[in-house]
């Protein structure tokens, strides 16, 4: 097709715009740094009357019962958190008890600076629906004080017109229960510690003490037992405490209530490696080899200075289970899996250089450990760097991979190309201009003029795009895959 036609290709923007809600807050645990500041808080909430406690408690109540589902259990939660600095022998009355988590809990608005880089994917549950018509589920990158990220979920439905019909959003927003004792695979642990060049012979010694499936607390257990009897060097030892408890904090599950609507769930930052952000979740509808699916979605975390690719694996999105990804090949960011395992490995977009697209193939869904180039900057929009949008989508004729270009003025736009099937290492075609560039009323925000996605959809013959708008707002807009197919240049 010539290239006059190729730059006409009708992409359709919906007038639906996702916006943050400066009103939905989570509450988080609020602990001054300092040791002695949290044991003086403590001794004056104690030191208050009984009528001015209650009093003060049921101020507390009728200023906050009304935005959060189950307060009196986070107290409870965050007074947990803090109970090594009670007084010893400390006898608490419920007021109490319940005063003291209060004053070390505060709120966070988690959209409250932006709502963007969505993805989306067919939900778990697609009964009860109107012939043509698909649930889906969106997540988004939420950001709030700080520019501090988080994972946020939107639901609604597809009609067979691709009319978007979301459902109502919660006036709640529920953190989940972290599961405090998750189990490990020793031969997984022992080959991550070796990746990162941290295992010695302190780390040797710990894990043969342990079973080859072991506890967070069993392993919390045997670390205890080295520093009470150290028998190595007690700098070393406290050292390597410190990563083997650093890999083990990276790996974690929540979970959420089951009644509860999606829209209240957020994914907020819990390890330390993730303590600045959650960014650029990339969910994927994957199905194994027998057609059972697991939703997988990857994400970089962030904690002020360096960057960890992680993995989120849920088959409900009620419970995840995050962990780690490992291997030389698992670095930057950007990373997409594909829907299904290509030649019997799983196959992952990746950008390892910053710069360039590449792909890589594992036996092993955690670990990753070549990459090859396939995409190289080629045309002006895309000069600074190229990276993909999410995973790839499958088509009779091939997969098609979003991608996004950098080019002059740090503008983001949003291109396609078309991979082989049965080799993704291969481009069969790819769009010469830009899918989508930031229009005038897309062009302000918190990173201008840039336009951006972290996964689309296929439905009804049509490609589905969610994305962002300069990082502060969201929006959806699409275009018919023929019509795509029809517009890509072949690549010889």
């Amino acid at each position: 097709m010539d290239s006059e036609k190729r730059h006409k290709l009708k992409v359709k923007r919906k007038v639906n715009k996702i916006v943050g809600d400066t009103s939905r807050v989570i509450t988080c645990l609020h602990v001054p740094e300092e040791g002695y500041r949290r044991s003086k808080i403590i001794q004056r909430i104690m030191n208050l009357s009984e009528t001015a406690a209650k009093k003060l408690m049921a101020q507390i109540m009728a200023d906050f019962s009304g935005r959060h589902e189950d307060i009196k259990h986070i107290f409870e939660r965050h007074l947990i958190e803090v109970k090594d600095y009670l007084p010893r022998d400390a006898i608490l009355s419920d007021v109490q008890r319940a005063l003291i988590g209060a004053y070390f809990t505060k709120e966070y608005a988690i959209e409250s600076a932006a709502l963007f880089n969505p993805s989306i994917v067919a939900h778990p549950d697609q009964s009860h629906l109107k012939k043509g018509s698909l649930r889906f589920i969106m997540s988004l990158r939420a950001t709030g004080e700080g520019h501090i990220s988080s994972i946020v979920f939107r639901s609604g439905v597809l009609d067979r017109n691709n009319k978007f019909l979301f459902d109502p959003i919660s006036d709640f927003v529920e953190t989940p229960d972290l599961q405090l004792d998750p189990v490990y695979k020793r031969n997984v642990f022992q080959r991550k510690l070796n990746e990162m060049g941290a295992s010695n012979e302190i780390t040797a010694y710990v894990l043969n003490q342990l079973p080859e499936d072991f506890t967070y607390n069993e392993l919390i257990e045997k670390i205890g037992n080295l520093r009470i009897k150290p028998q190595f060097s007690e700098t070393i030892q406290n050292r390597t405490f410190e990563v083997i408890c650093w890999l083990a904090d990276s790996n974690y599950e929540v979970s959420f209530h089951p009644d509860h609507r999606v829209s209240e769930r957020v994914i907020f930052p819990v390890s330390k490696n993730e303590s600045r952000g959650i960014e650029d979740a990339r969910f994927v509808q994957f199905f194994d080899d027998k057609q059972d699916v697991t939703y997988y979605a990857t994400y970089t975390a962030y904690n002020g200075i360096s960057i960890l690719p992680q993995l989120i694996e849920t088959k409900d999105f009620i419970k995840f289970n995050i962990l780690t990804l490992n291997g030389k090949a698992a670095q930057n960011k950007g990373m997409a899996l594909f829907p299904r395992k290509i030649g019997g490995r799983y196959a992952m977009l990746s950008r390892q250089d910053g710069e360039n697209n590449h792909i890589m193939f594992s036996d092993n869904i955690h670990f990753w450990q070549k990459s090859q180039i396939i995409q190289e900057p080629e045309y002006p929009w895309e000069f600074i760097q190229i990276g993909n949008c999410g995973s790839p989508l499958e088509t009779d004729k091939g997969w098609i991979v979003l991608t996004h270009g950098v080019g002059p003025m740090r503008k983001y736009c949003i291109g396609a190309m078309l991979l082989d099937l049965s080799n993704p290492s291969k481009i069969i075609a790819r769009l010469d201009e830009p899918l989508l560039s930031p229009h005038e009323k897309e062009r302000e925000g918190y990173v201008p003029n840039v336009v951006y996605t972290c996964g689309a959809i296929i439905h009804n013959n049509e490609l589905v795009i969610p994305y962002a708008m300069s990082d502060i707002n969201s929006g959806i807009a699409t275009i018919e895959v023929n019509e795509l197919l029809n517009g890509m240049r072949a690549v010889v």
